[in-house]
């Protein structure tokens, strides 16, 4: 079969394969907000939510991470802010997210806007655990809370 009538599909490798002179490989946080919450939440019925779970599992599952560990690694390392575990039991874990993407932006009470984050969790963890995992966001900056929190379901 010849390379055109082949289904390619980008890999998080690829990502990584940044060839820009002059831009280099960092964006500014505004257009990711932008993309976010103008394009995104604002743009799109039902604040996106439908868009930002099915894109949000398809990055997670293709992150190199083999443990909840490696998962807050990258998070750090790609600068989605800086994730703690504040809760652990048996079915069920807790993890805080500091200096997320929306720290800063003005509170909207009642507003989460992280479900995009969570669900590069719930991707990330379902690959990791061979099984459905779900993540919901319960805390967000921009609902006035001090941090972003998910909890994740096993």
């Amino acid at each position: 079969m010849n390379k055109s009538s082949t289904v390619q599909e980008f890999t998080f490798d690829d990502m990584k394969k940044i060839s820009r002179t002059k831009m280099g490989k960092s964006l500014p946080i505004e257009l990711y907000r932008a993309i976010r919450l103008i394009g995104m939440y604002q743009g799109l019925p039902m604040k996106g939510k439908g868009t930002t779970a099915t894109v949000g599992r398809k990055i997670g599952e293709s992150l190199p991470v083999n443990s909840l560990e490696d998962l807050l690694d990258i998070f750090r390392e790609l600068k989605i802010g800086d994730p703690h575990i504040v809760l652990e039991e048996e079915h069920k874990i807790h993890v805080a997210v500091k200096d997320c993407f929306c720290e800063g932006l003005p509170e909207m009470e009642g507003n989460m806007v992280c479900d995009l984050e969570g669900a590069i969790m719930e991707g990330a963890l379902s690959k990791i655990k061979a099984k459905r995992v779900n993540v919901r966001e319960i805390k967000c900056n921009v609902n006035g809370d001090d941090y972003c929190e998910y909890e994740i379901r096993f």
